[in-house]
C-alpha cells in the first residue's frame, strides 16, 4: 500500500498527518491486481494507522505577494489597537458575493424529512432580482450591519451602506467620537485606488463632521479581513441549503444569525439604483481633503471634513 501511495501523497511536516488523492475504491482495485482482497473499511483503517486522513483544499496561499504585506498587517493591527484604546469606532467592511433571488439551489445541507425541489438551472432571467450584501462589522461590540443592494456594487453604494450603519447604530453608540477607522480590502467597490470611494467618504465626513481614516488590506489578502470570518461566514452557514426566494427571507436569515460569542446582525434593504462607471473629475478630486499616511500611503490615508460645512450644522 505504501508503494501505491508513494506518488499520490502529501502531508504536514509538523504534525506528520498525511493525505492522498487516491480514493478507497481505486486503492482496492490496485491491491486486487497484486493479489490482496481487502474490504473498503479495512483499507480505511490501515490508512488511518499510517497517519492518513481525509483532507480538503484550503485557501491559504495568496496569488500575489506584496513586498510590504507584513508591514501593512502590523500597521493595521497597531491602528486598530490605538483606536480601540481611545474608544473610537473601528469597523471592518466588505461586500459578500451576489446572490440570485429566487427558488435556486443554495450550497449546503439542512435537516429535512424530504428534499426540497428547486429550479434545475440558475438562469439570471428567472430570478426576482439580485441581492448585493455589503457588510459593516463593529469590532468593539462584535455585531454587524448588512445592507442588501438591488442594483450595482459601486463605491457610492458601499459608502451609502456605511452611512446607514452610522445613522442607525454608530453615532448613537459611539457618541461623542468624531473619528472613524475603516478597515477594508484594497480592491472592489472600496478599493484603495477608487476616487469614487474617496469622494463618497468625503461627503460622509462633511455630513457628520467625521475624521475618517482608512487602512486597506494588501492585494490578495482579503481572506484576512475580519468581517469574512467573524460575520459573513456565520451568515452563509445560517442560510446554507435554503433557497433565497425573496429579499425579506434574506433579511430574515441575516437578522437571525447568532454565534456562541454573542454575535448578532442587523439588516436593511437599499432599492436605490446606483450608476456604474462614474468618473470623478479633477475639480471633484480637488475637493477631497485627503491626507496620506507616512506609512504605506497607497493603503493608509485620512479624509478630513471641510470645516465650514461642519460648523454650519
Amino acid at each position: 500500500m505504501k508503494e501505491l501511495l508513494k506518488d499520490n501523497t502529501a502531508g504536514d511536516p509538523v504534525s506528520g498527518v498525511k493525505w492522498t488523492n487516491r480514493s478507497l475504491r481505486k486503492l482496492q482495485k490496485a491491491l486486487r491486481k497484486q493479489g490482496f482482497h481487502l474490504a473498503l473499511n479495512t483499507i480505511a483503517r490501515l490508512l488511518r494507522q499510517q497517519g492518513y486522513s481525509l483532507r480538503t483544499n484550503r485557501k491559504r496561499r495568496a496569488g500575489t505577494h506584496e513586498r510590504d504585506r507584513d508591514r501593512q498587517f502590523r500597521y493595521i493591527a497597531r491602528m486598530r489597537q490605538l483606536y480601540q484604546t481611545l474608544k473610537f469606532p473601528v469597523i471592518s467592511v466588505d461586500a459578500k458575493k451576489k446572490e440570485l433571488v429566487g427558488n435556486f439551489k443554495n450550497p449546503g445541507r439542512r435537516w429535512r424529512r424530504k428534499p426540497q425541489d428547486v429550479l434545475d438551472h440558475d438562469f439570471p432571467s428567472w430570478a426576482i432580482g439580485k441581492a448585493i450584501p455589503y457588510g459593516i462589522y463593529d469590532f468593539a461590540h462584535n455585531d454587524g450591519y448588512v445592507v442588501i443592494g438591488t442594483s450595482h456594487e459601486t463605491a457610492t453604494f458601499a459608502v451609502a451602506a456605511i452611512r446607514r450603519w452610522w445613522i442607525a447604530v454608530g453615532r448613537k453608540r459611539h457618541s461623542p467620537a468624531k473619528r472613524l477607522l475603516i478597515q477594508a480590502d484594497s480592491g472592489g467597490s472600496n478599493g484603495c485606488r477608487r476616487w469614487e470611494w474617496k469622494l463618497a467618504l468625503q461627503h460622509l465626513a462633511d455630513e457628520f463632521g467625521l475624521i475618517i481614516t482608512v487602512t486597506h488590506y494588501p492585494s490578495g489578502a482579503s481572506k484576512w479581513n475580519p468581517i469574512d470570518h467573524r460575520m459573513f461566514s456565520l451568515i452563509s452557514g445560517n442560510w446554507a441549503g435554503e433557497p433565497l426566494t425573496s429579499y425579506e427571507l434574506i433579511l430574515k436569515y441575516i437578522r437571525a444569525t447568532r454565534s456562541e460569542t454573542g454575535f448578532q446582525c442587523r439588516a436593511s434593504l437599499d432599492h436605490k439604483d446606483y450608476s456604474t462607471k462614474v468618473k470623478v473629475t479633477p475639480a471633484q478630486k480637488a475637493t477631497i481633503r485627503l491626507k496620506p499616511h507616512r506609512v504605506l500611503p497607497r493603503w493608509n490615508y485620512t479624509i478630513l471634513p471641510h470645516q465650514h460645512r461642519h460648523e454650519s450644522q
